[in-house]
């Protein structure tokens, strides 16, 4: 299998364009969720205690971000996400190996609510933030953030038949 690159909002459906008002008259297409990961090390978190994790483009709506640990800090760490000088997660502990899948869910706060449901009209990077207790020797963390493409403005659809 290959990996395919894709432009803007890859809409599904059966009906691009309201044309009656029965169902499959309707339009019924909806943009695909997509994820991107990225993994944060002791190495990269000892060298520098912030970093960028993933570009989202520009419309994109954030529906979740959680981290995967795949090998345990052999210190106390916790990472903050932010989108420039936004923060949109608190301090999550990263602790593991724990179940289901070792998955720890990055909480956004409820003040950022509007940001994570329309990052802008540019792409947006979003970076990390991470303390320590003391120098780490072991661990490493997969972010995955879940979002949906969407044009600049925050629409899926297209102006005009």
């Amino acid at each position: 299998m290959a990996i395919a690159s894709h432009l803007g909002p890859w809409l599904l459906g059966t009906t691009k364009f309201t044309t009656g008002t029965t169902a499959d008259t309707i339009r019924n297409m909806g943009a695909t969720v997509v994820t991107q990961t990225d993994t944060i090390t002791f190495g990269e978190i000892n060298t520098s205690l912030t970093g960028n994790v993933v570009t989202l483009p520009a419309g994109a709506i954030i529906q979740s971000m959680q981290y995967y640990v795949t090998s345990t800090f052999s210190a106390a760490t916790t990472i903050k996400l932010s989108i420039g000088a936004t923060d949109i997660t608190a301090a999550t502990t990263i602790t593991g190996p724990a179940a289901p899948a070792n998955l720890t869910a990055a909480t956004a706060s409820d003040t950022v609510t509007a940001l994570l449901a329309n990052v802008g009209t540019t792409d947006k990077i979003i970076t990390f933030t991470a303390t320590k207790a003391s120098t780490l020797t072991t661990g490493s963390v997969t972010l995955q953030i879940v979002y949906t493409v969407r044009n600049a403005d925050g629409s899926t659809d297209s102006t005009s038949a």
